[in-house]
This record gives structure tokens, C-alpha cells and sequence, in this order.
């Protein structure tokens, strides 16, 4: 029979995250211009799951509240995680509500739709399943060695080489035996992890599973993350804006043509989009967005419900445009990841940038882009691609610069022709 019951662990904080995660947790950080945790969702409920169990802790009603108890057409019930103890202690919270066999995945990582059915389909008599993709970067999330179809070693992040290029995905298939299973883990450094189960049990001769599958598989563990995974669902298409038709004019790729709502926007649909109807490949606009005439899409974009864009503004490629952003006249908004209601006003020039909820970048403020070095808890991260993080609420007024790197906590204001670097406190002002 096969499953239709999923645990989605999204209980965490993402700590590496600051100051995006000071308020919201990290599965409803943008992705593109969607939370993560609805690409997860989605791919659930594409590969047939119609019950699903949110594991939640961290502002855990912020996550309740945005899902509800119910998400396309699947119930939800939500289990609580009072402490972030791992992986595998979030597993255990959801256990009494599972009686057979279910899938499991974090809330968390972008994963294809087909991983999850792939790993669905294949699970069988095995008392674990795992997907595991062909990367580059398995050193850095854990490593999978296979003997046909048979799980025979898992490590998480190897230190030693050579090492092998079958990442763990995080998708799992299991029977309610692995429950005990996590019980009987020791935990290390206080935590159970779910790939420290699974060695136990490959150690035990227990079979263990392993598909090869492939597909869209994206992270965001750091800031920049955040542009990765935007560039990368917009490069596949996975977005739910429509897709403006091929073959545009108006500059480099961009809009077009008459019509227009007000002065300053195009109208709502279609040619009556300033003409966006004949947009390039890769551009995707919500039907209640307003862009002018005279701007420009440079795709792939995708610009969000009741967003706005000025006369002149160039906005892509590589960049999404949360519900509710408006980008000013003459604006330049590139490779950035804007999320709901922030503002950048006329002339400013905006790059390589993450912003969180109602952010302001004044007229004629510069985020130049990347690369910088950015300082994350203990760690500098050296020559990042990131230009600058601005906060929820967070102000940069007119004419300031963001320099590479910086990181702007919520509400902070950066004065009017001010310099930002580094990292500026929640609430604090930079003045000259």
C-alpha cells in the first residue's frame, strides 16, 4: 500500500540565519518568493501525501498560523518540539501519531517532487529508506556509500579523503520501527540525529535502503543561501507567478508597449501589463502586480502579487520580488531576493541582496554587491557573494551605502548618506 502520511520537520531556528530569523523561523524564509516550507509542502503533496504531520518549536506560530490545518487538500497536525535536540528527537515527537509507514523530510531544504515519489515508490521492506543524489558538495552535508541498493555506510560530513559524492538528501521513507530505533541512539553533544540512527543501523546488518534519484535539491544554511536557492528555482521554473510569453523588446529584455492602470504602473493582466506579454523566456509576473511600461524585466525574474514597479526601473536577472515590493523609478534591483512590502525607492541601486518584511531602501541608497567577508556567530565567512542583508523593518535612507557583507538586524536605520559595515545591531542607528 503506499504511503500518503509525512512527518516535515520544521521545528528550527537557523541560528546561521541572523538577523532573518530573529522573528520568523527558518522554513518561512523566502524562496524566491515563497517560503521554503511551501516548496517542501508542495513536493509532498505532488508525489501523493495527503496527511501531514509539522513538527514546530521555534516560533511555532508563525508556522501554524501560514500553513493552517490544511494545505492543498492534505490535513495537517502540527507536534511540538520544546527544545531543538536534533533530528531525530524532532522525529519522535510526530511518533504518536503515525501507525505505518510514512515519509520524512525537513522543512527546510528545496527537494524535487520526484525524490520524494522516487523514495515513496522504492521503500518496500526496508526499515529506512533514503534518497541520495549525485553531488559535489556531499562532503558538507553527509555521505552515503551504496553496495547495489543497500545503505552500507552514512557519514556526516567526512573529514578525510578521498570521500565519495552521494549526498543524503534528507528524504526519508521509514517503518515505525525506526521510532525505537531513535530511542536507542545515544545522543552526542545532546542531540539525536536521524543519519546517526541510520548508522546505527547499517552497523546492525538492518536493512537499510538507498535510492538514487535527482532533481532540484537546494539548502540555505547561510544569508547568501538565500540567492542560490532563487537563482536556482527560477533557472527550473518553480515558481507560481505565470510566465510571460517569449520574444520582448524594450531594452534589455524588457517590458513594452501601452496601456497602463495609473501613471506610474502598468495594468493587471496580460498586454494591459505594459505590454509584459511579450516579455522574454523566464519572466514571471503575478497578475495583480503593476509594472510600468518604460521598465525593464531582465529574466529570469519573478515578481509577486500587488508588487509594484516604476517608469524606468530595471529589475533581474536572478531576482524575486516578494508580494507587495515596490521598486521606485529608475530603480536597479539585480540578483537579489526582496521579500514582502519592502520599498526601494527611485534611483537606488540594489545588488546581491536579501532583505526580510517591510524593508526600506531610501532614494539613491547603493547595495553594490559582492563579494564580502561576513561574520556569522564566531565564523568570517571570506569573499561571500552576498552585498547585504537589510532586516525586517530595517531603514537604509536615502543616499547610504551598504558596504559587501553587511548585515542590518531588524529595525536599524542607516542615516541619510551613511556608510553600513559589518554588522549593525538590531534597532541601532549608524549616524555620520
Amino acid at each position: 500500500m503506499p504511503i500518503t502520511t509525512a512527518v516535515v520537520m520544521a521545528a528550527g531556528e537557523g541560528r546561521r540565519l541572523r538577523p532573518l530569523t530573529r522573528y520568523r523561523p527558518k522554513p518561512l524564509l523566502p524562496a524566491a518568493n515563497r517560503p521554503l516550507l511551501e516548496y517542501v509542502l508542495d513536493s509532498l503533496v505532488d508525489a501523493g501525501v495527503d496527511e501531514i504531520h509539522l513538527v514546530v518549536g521555534y516560533r511555532r506560530d508563525r508556522v501554524q498560523e501560514h500553513v493552517g490545518s490544511s494545505y492543498r487538500g492534505a490535513d495537517v497536525d502540527y507536534h511540538v518540539q520544546e527544545k531543538q535536540l536534533g533530528s531525530g528527537h524532532a522525529l519522535l515527537q510526530a511518533a504518536p501519531g503515525i501507525d505505518g509507514g510514512f515519509l520524512a523530510v525537513n522543512g527546510d531544504q528545496i527537494v524535487d517532487p520526484a525524490m520524494v515519489r522516487d523514495v515513496r515508490e522504492a521503500h518496500g521492506d526496508a526499515i529506512a529508506t533514503l534518497g541520495v543524489i549525485e553531488s559535489e558538495r556531499a562532503a558538507n552535508y553527509g555521505v552515503v556509500e551504496l553496495e547495489g541498493d543497500r545503505v552500507v555506510d552514512v557519514t556526516e560530513r567526512p573529514s578525510d579523503e578521498p570521500h565519495g559524492h552521494l549526498l543524503n538528501a534528507g528524504v526519508y521513507a521509514f517503518m515505525p520501527d525506526v521510532f525505537r530505533a531513535i530511542e536507542e541512539t545515544p545522543p552526542v553533544d545532546g542531540e539525536r540525529g536521524i543519519p546517526d540512527t541510520i548508522g546505527r543501523l547499517v552497523e546492525a546488518d538492518e536493512y537499510v535502503r538507498g535510492v538514487r534519484t535527482a532533481g532540484t535539491w537546494v539548502d540555505a544554511t547561510y544569508p547568501w543561501d538565500l540567492l542560490t536557492v532563487a537563482a536556482e528555482l527560477l533557472a527550473a521554473g518553480r515558481v507560481d507567478e505565470p510566465e510571460l510569453g517569449a520574444g520582448g523588446a524594450g531594452g534589455e529584455g524588457g517590458a513594452d508597449g501601452e496601456g497602463g492602470a495609473d501613471d506610474e504602473a502598468g495594468g493587471a493582466r496580460g498586454d494591459d501589463r505594459g505590454g509584459l506579454a511579450r516579455a522574454p523566456d523566464g519572466v514571471y509576473v503575478a497578475e495583480s502586480a503593476r509594472v510600468h511600461p518604460s521598465s525593464v524585466l531582465r529574466g529570469p525574474v519573478v515578481v509577486g502579487t500587488d508588487a509594484v514597479i516604476g517608469p524606468g526601473a530595471v529589475v533581474g536577472p536572478d531576482t524575486a520580488l516578494g508580494r507587495g515590493v515596490r521598486v521606485g523609478a529608475n530603480a536597479v534591483v539585480e540578483a537579489s531576493v526582496l521579500d514582502a512590502d519592502t520599498a526601494v525607492d527611485a534611483n537606488a541601486t540594489v545588488v546581491d541582496c536579501v532583505t526580510g518584511e517591510a524593508a526600506e531602501l531610501g532614494a539613491g541608497s547603493v547595495v553594490p554587491g559582492g563579494p564580502g567577508d561576513v561574520r556569522v556567530e564566531a565564523t568570517v565567512h571570506e569573499a561571500t557573494p552576498l552585498g547585504g542583508l537589510v532586516a525586517d523593518r530595517a531603514t537604509v535612507a536615502g543616499g547610504a551605502v551598504v558596504a559587501p557583507g553587511t548585515l542590518i538586524g531588524p529595525e536599524a536605520r542607516v542615516g541619510v548618506g551613511c556608510l553600513a559595515r559589518g554588522s549593525v545591531p538590531e534597532a541601532a542607528d549608524v549616524t555620520r
